[in-house]
């Protein structure tokens, strides 16, 4: 009897032990576990596309990599620079890039023609609220309102989307386009022809050409600076897209990348100044003063409008961008006919408190 209870005992106890070696070996598991948690992510590579050289435009994104931003999401970002927004585009969409600011409307054009089959290319971002879009003109040369521009002599640069959006504006505002006389010139001369008075006006981004004509020294007060947004056009402008397969692969890249110029733009209006200089640090001769007047007026006109105010950065109005679409379609031809849902991805944007710029 002695030897049964003995042998009870002792097969309590094994039982006891091995529940406890358990207990110790899940413990040991999950403060390892804590451990790993706790190191530092390495951070992920990103390639990232600029459709033009750095000017104030991009002061948000140039403070999140100041600041730390990106690195804070633990991304890796490089900057490269293309050569306008369809050739951004085409990076995406060959993944040599993962994420680009482009010309939305742009976008459309391209997504269009773009024959490849697969993940469709979107924006996950909106950073211009309202495309810069004008015509700029001498008042000295009779031009003071849009209807002024009939039996004038308009310069359009090639690949200017402004000249793409100006028969949709012209319509709009009962302007005869045929009455116009449109000259294809060249980007690099668009402002001298101008200051030189060879052209009456041109089409272009009121914070490029209208800053580059007072620079060059054509008197402010003599500058008609007509914004196709105060004339009707709905056009959204400069967004963020981002590769389709890294936004399926890794989400969580994609809201960190959002999440760092939203942190960035918070900088930037912040602290313009600063802003400014270093973005001019980082161009060929940069001018500081010249891009702080350059982002006030983007920060004024484009990004911190109204409807930004009440919806946050970054997302859309889909009825307004509905009819952005149907402004391109005047002067484009779509094989079909795209849905705002078809160019916008909203499931990356914070929520809206985290959008909110003051």
């Amino acid at each position: 009897m002695r030897a049964i209870r003995t042998n009870a005992i002792r097969s309590r106890l094994g039982v006891l032990l091995a529940f406890l070696a358990g207990l110790c070996a899940i413990a040991g598991f999950s403060a390892n576990s804590a451990l790993a948690a706790d190191e530092p992510r390495p951070p992920l590579a990103i390639q990232f596309s600029l459709d033009r050289p750095i000017d104030a435009a991009a002061a948000p994104f140039v403070m999140a990599a100041a600041g730390g931003l990106f690195s804070a999401e633990a991304l890796a970002v490089t900057i490269n620079i293309a050569s306008g927004s369809p050739d951004a585009i085409a990076r995406v969409a060959a993944g040599t890039s993962d994420f680009a600011v482009v010309d939305v409307n742009a976008l459309m054009r391209f997504r269009d023609k773009d024959k490849q089959g697969g993940p469709r290319i979107k924006a996950v971002f909106v950073l211009f609220n309202k495309a810069p879009y004008a015509i700029i003109a001498r008042k000295s040369r009779g031009i003071r309102a849009l209807t002024d521009i009939e039996g004038r002599t308009l310069g359009v640069a090639e690949g200017d989307l402004s000249g793409r959006l100006w028969p949709a504006v012209a319509h709009q505002n009962s302007i005869k386009i045929k009455s116009v006389k449109q000259s294809s010139i060249s980007a690099a001369v668009r402002e001298p022809m101008l200051s030189a008075g060879q052209i009456d006006a041109v089409t272009g981004f009121s914070y490029l050409s209208a800053i580059n004509l007072r620079d060059r020294g054509v008197p402010a007060d003599d500058l008609a600076v007509l914004k196709f947004a105060d004339y009707g056009c709905e056009a959204y402008g400069f967004a963020i897209i981002a590769n389709p397969a890294l936004a399926a692969a890794k989400p969580e890249a994609v809201k960190g990348f959002v999440r760092a110029v939203i942190g960035g733009l918070h900088l930037t209006v912040k602290d313009p100044e600063r802003a400014a200089t270093e973005v001019a640090n980082r161009m060929d001769g940069g001018s500081k003063d010249l891009e702080l007047e350059r982002l006030q007026s983007i920060l004024r006109d484009y990004v911190l409008t109204s409807e930004v105010k009440r919806n946050g950065i970054g997302a859309i109005d889909p009825a307004r961008f509905e009819r952005s679409i149907d402004q391109v379609a005047d002067d484009f031809k779509f094989q079909k006919r795209p849905q705002a849902s078809d160019i916008f991805d909203d499931q990356f944007l914070p929520p809206l408190n985290s959008r909110l710029i003051n």
